[in-house]
This record gives structure tokens, C-alpha cells and sequence, in this order.
């Protein structure tokens, strides 16, 4: 409450009255709440983008120095041993940051037309034997729902780990109720950074313990956890917020201690969907070769280094560059190109678009291949013979990448 008052004297100086206005100021307080929290979210997410950017760039490294260690190393020795630990540990590494960049919206996403209550029911039955008989699940299916532009496959994750969540509050069992329907989120309802407008929303509510203020406005933050040590990396919520957010959606909490927890995905309308670049599929052990003429354009030397040692070891004819500038001025003495590898975010003012573009000017024939730390980024274009291959992957990974585009006619 704010309040303004005034105090009516005579000549005298003695007060006679005091004239006031009290105002609710609520809402406004809730207001500016909300925007000091997406603030707060995004500028971790900003800083938690980063560090796995850099930190897939190190693991990229590592992981291709092990696989040449392996040309090198006897199976089933000592050696073969440790290497094969390190390499475990890199994989684990990779899984890290990618739900890293999940939570600072920067994970590659495959949205597609989906109907949320597939979705939901075919998540069911998981869900009936993940959380076990004590806890009883209720659906209720909206019969007209619309149709959401989404990853499926990430929602389905969502969706898994707010059971999870929820099972982990009802230790002596309860209900979790799932249900889907079409909702309008309104400015009020959101925060500074929401749209309003139609959206479909899948809410997850469970009879649980509930959380306290303090609990409930960080449970999106990344590592903040209230489980015991090694019962959970407080990543799985931080991932949740981030994948609905970085689709377009908003997230909204209702819980108070004791009374349970309600939470809510607000998820995209179905539109015209933009087509994406391919993104690599799972691939076989084997490594083809070629000899095709290669231009490598990657900042970070030492992951340059392995990309170039991997395809001279398939075959293929490589030249390369630290950046943009730099292959640009070396276009015109390079023999016919036939495919550009170049990294999406680079120095001096050049970024890996900007590469493919003048590339395209002097061998329009050639294909693009983009890889980055980061998630695909906006930048980069769709088309046949043009992929986007995250950070870090395998030699065979890249191979086959290599190879089917080059294929491509």
C-alpha cells in the first residue's frame, strides 16, 4: 500500500485535518517481480550458454585426441582401459552441456506438428511404471485441442521429469493429474518477456508436499536442488524451463507448502513451421573416405587441427582457415571447392553464414556444413546439400557427414 497525505492548518499553524490517498500498489510490485525474475534467468542463461559453448570446443578436443589415441592403442590392454574411461567420462561431458545449453535456450531443437494429448498418452504408461503403484495418474484430455509446433522428443522429456519431480514430492504416494486444453495467456499471467496470446497448455499437477516462496522462485535456476547429494543435478527443471522458452511457450508455477504443486507449459500454436537443417542422424562405425577438395574455417586451432587430421586420414584434400577474412582471401587461389566446414560464431566481424555466402559466390556448387558449441543458430540456413552438426562428435560422425553430403547431387 502507498499512501500520500496532506495536513490542513489555520493561521495559527494548527492542524485541523489530514487529507490522504491510499493506493493498492499490488500489482505493480508483482510486476516489477516478475521482470527483475526474467532478468535474473536471463542473464544466467546468457552465462550458462557461454561456458558450454566453450567447454563443448574442450570436450571436442578431447574427445578427437582419444580417438586417434585409439588408432594407436592394443584392445584390451591398460592403456586401451583408461582410454576407454576417458572417453566414457567426455561423453558424460557432452551430456552436461547440452542440458546446459537446454536451460540457456540454445539446445538444437526438431520442432514439428504435433498433437499434445498423443503426446501425453503415449508418456502414460512410462510414467505408470517409472513412478510406481502408489502413485495414481488422472488424465484429463481436452477433446478439441490444437495442434503445437514442438519437439516432440523434448516434451516427452518435460514431461518425464516433472513426473519425476512430482513423484519425488509424494514419498507416501498421491495423485499426479495431467491435463491438456486450449488457454489464452494474458500479460498479467506471464512476465515481461511472454507473448500473449493463444497458446496449448499442459499442466502436471501432483497432492505433494508443495514448496515454500523461497524454494518455488529458484526452481528453474541451474544445480539448485532441496534432494540429498546424488539424488539429482538440479538440471532437470532448469532443462524444462529452458526447452519451453526456447519454443516459444512460458512456464508458470503454482505451489505453496504442503498443498501440493501445480506446473503449467504454455506451448506454441501451430503455424506455418520454418524448415530446419537437417540435423545428423545416428550413423555406423565405419568412416568412408573421398578426395574431395575440403576448406576447413574454425577459430579454436586446436579443433581445427582435428578436423583437418581426420579428413587427410579419409583422403580428402584440405586447406583451412582461423577465420573468415582469412578464407575469403584464399577463395581465389584454391582449387574447385566441393565443401565448406566452417563454424557458426567466429571473430573479426565474419561469422560462418557470412563465410557460406562468399563461398557460394566462387563455387556455387559446393555444400555446407556448419558446427558449432552452440545450438543451431538462426543464421544458418536450410537445404539439400547444407547440415548443421553440433559440437563435439565423433571422427565416424563426421565422416559420414562429410561423405553424404558430398554425395548429395
Amino acid at each position: 500500500m502507498e499512501s500520500h497525505a496532506l495536513v490542513h492548518r489555520n493561521a495559527a499553524g494548527t492542524p485541523l485535518r489530514v487529507v490522504g490517498v491510499d493506493r493498492d500498489v499490488t500489482e505493480e510490485v508483482e510486476a516489477e517481480q516478475r521482470i527483475l525474475k526474467s532478468q535474473k534467468m536471463e542473464a544466467v542463461g546468457q552465462l550458462t550458454g557461454g561456458v558450454a559453448h566453450d567447454f563443448n570446443n574442450l570436450l571436442a578436443i578431447i574427445l578427437g585426441n582419444l580417438e586417434f589415441m585409439n588408432d594407436y592403442i592394443e584392445a584390451g590392454t591398460e592403456l586401451d582401459t583408461l582410454k576407454e574411461g576417458a572417453l566414457k567420462a567426455t561423453l558424460r561431458g557432452a551430456e552436461l552441456t547440452q542440458r546446459l545449453l537446454a536451460f540457456s535456450r540454445r539446445q538444437t531443437l526438431n520442432p514439428s506438428r504435433n498433437d499434445a494429448n498423443v503426446l501425453v498418452t503415449e508418456m502414460t504408461e512410462l510414467m505408470r511404471r517409472t513412478l510406481g503403484e502408489n502413485i495414481e495418474i488422472e488424465c484429463n484430455l481436452a477433446k478439441k485441442l490444437d495442434w503445437v509446433v514442438i519437439d516432440p522428443g523434448q516434451l516427452e522429456n518435460a514431461l518425464l521429469n516433472l513426473a519425476i519431480n512430482a513423484r519425488d514430492a509424494m514419498p507416501d504416494g498421491g495423485t499426479l493429474r495431467i491435463s491438456t486444453e486450449n488457454a489464452i495467456l494474458g500479460r498479467e499471467t506471464g512476465d515481461d518477456i511472454s507473448t500473449p496470446g493463444p497458446y496449448v497448455m499442459v499442466s502436471i499437477s501432483d497432492t505433494g508436499t508443495g514448496m515454500p516462496d523461497g524454494v518455488r522462485e529458484r526452481i528453474f535456476e541451474p544445480f539448485f536442488t532441496t534432494k540429498e547429494i546424488g539424488k539429482g543435478s538440479g538440471l532437470g527443471l532448469s532443462m524444462v524451463y529452458g526447452f519451453v522458452r526456447q519454443s516459444g511457450g512460458h512456464v508458470i508455477v503454482d505451489s505453496e507448502a504442503g498443498k501440493g504443486t501445480t506446473i503449467r507449459l504454455y506451448l506454441p500454436r501451430a503455424k506455418e513451421v520454418r524448415r530446419k537443417p537437417r540435423l545428423v542422424a545416428p550413423v555406423a562405425a565405419d568412416s568412408p573416405c573421398g578426395n574431395e577438395f575440403v576448406l576447413v574455417v574454425e577459430d579454436d586451432p586446436d579443433v581445427r587441427a582435428f578436423v583437418v587430421a581426420s579428413l587427410e586420414k579419409l583422403g580428402y584434400r584440405v586447406s583451412s582457415a582461423a577465420d573468415g577474412p582469412e578464407a575469403v582471401a584464399k577463395l581465389e587461389k584454391l582449387p574447385p571447392l566441393d565443401l565448406l566446414i566452417t563454424d557458426v560464431v567466429m571473430p573479426k566481424g565474419m561469422n560462418g553464414k557470412a563465410v557460406a555466402d562468399i563461398v557460394r559466390e566462387y563455387h556455387p556448387n559446393a555444400g555446407i556444413l556448419y558446427t558449432s558449441g552452440y545450438a543451431r543458430s538462426e543464421i544458418v540456413e536450410s537445404g539439400d546439400r547444407v547440415t548443421f552438426l553440433p559440437k563435439p562428435y565423433k571422427r565416424a560422425v563426421l565422416a559420414q557427414t562429410v561423405r553424404r553430403l558430398l554425395d548429395v547431387a
